[in-house]
């Protein structure tokens, strides 16, 4: 087993640096053998591996490992992952974590009227909007995003993971979106003015990379990770928040943004009206944005 490690590792070296290649050699073992790590470091024979040469070629040319088995376990969720959406970052778990567990709120389930509605913007995958529900099952969720082909993903993740969220292509530069009123899928679908709409909660993790940041991003991201779902334009990065705070979907906003953009978002929310805190990430960068309207 160590020497199957060894080669793993010294194939991909030249591309990753060394700790990253030895997990990697983990996971494809672990992955395509179904052996826990512990299992992985004390056995001595070495499983045959068919396509290793194949998943080291992709490897090598960046493609994420979470692309080359369709999936990854993400804040106790398994999910599908696919070249349509973003892979679901730690930083994003957070972001989770803290909706979860932030103290004093205001709209807290008990102090609004039931059932608590959260719109899950940009869902992507859907990773954020089934964690919230698999932490709040009360809770009455539903997910959009532009692309078709990430909404197909969030609903297959939906049924993976046996979690009752709704998931629908939506523009959130249009009027009107189509869901379930009410969000019982028993109903028939209505077209809701944004306007009108009324949910409790609504939490996004939206593109904010600028171009000019391409420099420092990973090419694993930049070469394979769907580019809609990560750009914005140079002279306007903030378009997507603001179009969010401007349409008023909900009295209580959860954002992550850009590590670089932090004093702008306050401006912005301040300027819209809504009270708003700017939250570090685990490595100290300013990542959230926490807002409520006045």
């Amino acid at each position: 087993m160590k020497a199957l490690l060894e080669h793993i590792v010294t194939r991909l070296s030249p591309y990753y640096p060394q700790q990253e290649a030895e997990e990697l050699a983990y996971w494809i073992i672990e992955e395509t053998t179904g052996m826990n790590r512990f299992t992985v470091r004390t056995r001595r024979d070495a499983p045959v591996i068919p396509n290793l040469d194949d998943i080291l070629d992709q490897l090598c040319r960046y493609v994420p490992v979470q692309y080359i088995f369709g999936h990854t376990q993400w804040l106790g969720l398994d999910l599908q992952v696919t070249p349509a959406t973003l892979i679901p970052r730690p930083e994003t778990a957070e972001l989770v974590e803290k909706i979860s567990h932030q103290e004093n709120c205001q709209l807290s389930t008990v102090n609004c009227q039931l059932p608590f509605r959260v719109l899950d913007v940009g869902t992507g995958s859907g990773c954020i909007a089934l964690a919230l529900k698999q932490r709040h099952p009360d809770w009455q969720i539903i997910g959009i995003d532009i692309s078709a082909e990430a909404i197909a993903v969030a609903q297959a993740n939906a049924r993976r993971n046996n979690l009752d969220v709704t998931f629908l292509q939506a523009d959130l530069f249009a009027e009107t979106i189509n869901y379930p009123y009410g969000f019982s899928r028993s109903e028939e679908l209505s077209t809701i003015n944004y306007q009108l709409s009324t949910f409790n909660l609504l939490v996004s993790n939206p593109p904010y990379v600028r171009p000019s940041e391409r420099a420092t991003m990973t090419p694993n991201t930049l070469l394979h990770e769907p580019q809609q779902a990560l750009f914005v334009p140079e002279d306007d990065p903030l378009i997507f928040y603001r179009r969010i705070a401007e349409l008023r979907l909900a009295p209580e906003l959860w954002l992550e943004i850009n590590e670089h953009l932090g004093e702008e978002m306050l401006q912005l929310m301040q300027q819209l009206d809504y009270e708003a805190e700017c939250l570090n990430d685990m490595y100290g960068k300013q990542r959230f944005i926490h807002a409520t309207h006045r």
